[in-house]
């Protein structure tokens, strides 16, 4: 694929939790491989991870032009992460614009000549950006897709845009299987998001996602951000369907020194005043709540969370973003989406932390206090919860999110899950029973506890590179390497 100390390129779709395990991945090829690395994005996106990126790190940024709002999208709207929900798809769709400056681009990389970084020997982008295989090939390179999603939650997507139609016929039934994928059992029509639900195989959803998978097929090689020995159904799935090699490299996270947050917004909690904080709390007496940097849920199910919160005697740390219907800048407004008084309470009590948009998550899950996290099960805090031994509480909110919460739950038994999506009707009772079935000495609270230290130790061993020791993601990124 690439030797050494060559020149690898690196285009990320833009959204943060795309972005950090590209930017995980390239500080891994750098530092530990000595590749040399260039990472693409849109200009408002290169200009956030340059004032984030450490001094010492080579990494070389480079924009590509993307004006939004020649798309039908806001000003200055480049990333999810600045876009209400309804908008998000449209950025995915604006994206096919890029192909022309990319390929630009790449004709200049392969044409510089400052004799600094070389010519690209490698390009590793989205599974998004399927698109740049052809033009790779056509410049005599090698092309590698990064999954940034387990694989079995990978594998799960590609068979239901696979089988749309298929599913749109089913999708009022209780359940159904995936036809081409048997080996990861039922599913229940709850664990569709809503695009797959509303497909019927000829909108405009269905045609994007069978154009980029189309287009993706022509790659070299999917290099995924998982651990092989606890993701082998979905890797082999992979493997098979795609006719590829595979390569498991993960867990791929970002230091907690490194300045770029999940949500890319201003920090309303520091990671010294959320230290300080949970210094004071018991041991394993703290439940940390987040839906991820572009989910939120609905008003009444706020209330019933926030209810549920005040109902049961668990600290918490919770990071609010407005619920559905409001502007995602929106003001905080305590009185209108929580309990009267509650804000209050929470204070005088010292009993949880309510932070707005985004909170340092790995100093959160790292600390002795934390016992459990509920969770989105976006990939990225599944494995920072894993990889510090916390169990999850899921509440899957789109795209693969359901079918890793099953993964989770189903596989590996680290997991339960209170709710499915932003439209679903929950009550405070039920979030309470779960809450207290995972952070309180019952049977399964204890055994989640310890499959969730079995990962730990898995991720941990994968990532080895000791004493003449290769754990398998370190052997996988080495096969990339010399593929």
């Amino acid at each position: 694929m690439a030797q050494n100390k060559e020149h690898i390129v690196m285009f990320p779709f833009m959204a943060q939790g795309h972005i950090i395990p590209f930017l995980a991945l390239a500080q891994l090829l750098e530092q530990k491989k000595g590749c040399t690395i260039t990472l693409i994005n849109t200009p408002l996106n290169i200009k956030k991870l340059s004032s984030s990126f450490p001094p010492s790190s080579s990494i070389r940024l480079l924009e590509i032009p993307f004006k939004s709002s020649d798309h039908g999208l806001p000003p200055d709207a480049e990333n999810t992460n600045a876009l209400n929900p309804h908008l998000i798809f449209k950025l995915f769709q604006a994206s096919l614009s890029l192909k022309p400056s990319f390929k630009h681009l790449m004709h200049n990389l392969v044409h510089e000549r400052n004799g600094q970084h070389g010519r690209p020997a490698c390009i590793i982008t989205d599974i998004f950006f399927g698109w740049t295989a052809e033009i790779a090939h056509e410049l005599g390179m090698r092309h590698a897709l990064f999954s940034i999603v387990g694989g079995f939650g990978m594998a799960c997507y590609y068979s239901s845009c696979l089988h749309l139609p298929l599913l749109k016929a089913k999708s009022d039934e209780t359940e159904f299987t995936l036809p081409d994928f048997p080996e990861a059992n039922k599913f229940h029509s709850s664990q569709l998001s809503e695009n797959l639900r509303a497909s019927n195989g000829t909108d405009p959803f269905a045609l994007y996602m069978k154009k980029v998978f189309t287009e993706g097929m022509k790659t070299n090689g999917l290099i995924i951000n998982t651990v092989e020995e606890l993701d082998r159904i979905g890797t082999m799935y992979l493997r098979k369907t795609f006719n590829l090699p595979v390569w498991a490299v993960g867990p791929l996270l970002l230091s907690s020194e490194n300045g770029t947050n999940r949500a890319g917004k201003r920090a309303k909690l520091t990671p010294k005043a959320c230290k300080n904080w949970l210094d004071a709390k018991t041991p394993n007496s703290v439940l940390y709540i987040s839906f991820g940097s572009q989910n939120t849920i609905s008003k009444s199910q706020m209330m019933q969370l926030a209810m549920a919160l005040e109902a049961s005697s668990t600290n918490f740390i919770w990071v609010v973003r407005p619920p559905l219907g409001y502007d995602i800048d929106s003001e905080f407004k305590e009185d209108e989406w929580l309990p009267e008084g509650f804000v209050q309470r929470i204070k005088t009590q010292n009993k949880g932390l309510i932070v707005e948009q985004w909170a340092p998550q790995i100093e959160i899950l790292s600390h002795k206090a934390t016992s459990a996290f509920l969770s989105q099960c976006g990939w990225n805090s599944v494995m920072e919860s894993l990889i510090h031994g916390v169990p999850l509480i899921g509440w899957p909110m789109a795209t693969e999110q359901f079918f890793t919460a099953k993964y989770l739950v189903e596989q590996l038994g680290v997991c339960v899950e209170v709710a499915r999506g932003s439209s679903c009707e929950v009550r405070h009772e039920d979030i309470v029973a779960k809450m207290e079935l995972v952070m309180n000495e019952t049977e399964k609270g204890n055994q989640m506890r310890e499959k969730a230290c079995e990962a730990k130790e898995i991720f941990k061993n994968a990532m080895k590179d000791e004493d003449g020791y290769k754990g398998s993601s370190i052997k996988a990124l080495e096969d990339f390497l010399t593929a």
